[in-house]
């Protein structure tokens, strides 16, 4: 059983060594947001389409497919500094238990399919709702919400591997997450539907199997 999975106590190398792929995501995110800061507003439709933002236009093409690397680039971007430091808290707390669950190289397959499931979702549901204009979203959200999605996954059908905290953690989590969501203006309420959808779904098939027990010969 796993106690108390969200609170942090390595030292900074201890983390890098420990969770790699989780060090570099946060490494990535970082510098990208340097990189664009440094030409332009972050906050700027404009300028974040210019360097990768996930798009999507009614009628012309609203499943951001002609650009389709964009599900990819704009799950490295943020509007804005307060936009990124929310995610990276949440991303440098709560994603190092599912890298040591996973595996690093799993866990960064699963990450990235959480994030584009969540743009997935932003662009059903964009096209849904809207018949006119265009959508452009930035951000870790959709695969961090997978993170989430897979915890609610082993709180639910995995018990036996969190402890009772943790799940509640995960619930609190999640709810405060709908909240926020729907609250606060800008936020793509469907991109953390989608993430937190794809990590649930997700986790079983990425999960790691315990080893089968061998069989000696004498």
């Amino acid at each position: 059983m796993f106690k108390m999975i969200f609170l942090r106590y390595e030292s900074f190398g201890s983390y890098l060594r420990l969770y790699p792929v989780t060090s570099t995501l946060i490494a990535l995110n970082l510098i990208y947001f340097i990189v664009v800061a440094m030409s332009g507003n972050t906050t700027d439709a404009g300028h974040l389409f210019e360097y990768g933002a996930f798009v999507t236009e009614a009628g012309h093409d609203p499943y951001g497919m002609i650009e389709p690397w964009r599900y990819l680039t704009a799950m490295f971007m943020h509007a804005g500094l307060e936009h990124l430091l929310y995610n990276m808290f949440a991303l440098l707390i709560f994603a190092p238990p599912l890298e040591r669950l996973l595996g690093s190289v799993r866990y960064a397959f699963f990450y990235v399919l959480c994030g584009i499931a969540g743009n997935v979702m932003s662009a059903l549901a964009n096209t849904i709702e809207s018949d006119s204009g265009i959508h452009i979203g930035v951000g870790a959200s959709g695969a961090i919400y997978g993170v989430y999605g897979a915890f609610l996954f082993l709180s639910l059908l995995r018990k036996a591997q969190l402890d009772e905290s943790s799940r509640k953690t995960v619930y609190t989590i999640l709810i405060f997450g709908v909240i926020y969501s729907l609250l606060v203006p800008r936020v793509d309420l469907w991109a953390h539907v989608g993430g937190a959808l794809g990590g649930f779904l997700l986790y079983q098939l990425f999960e790691r199997k315990p080893a089968r027990g061998r069989r000696h010969h004498t």
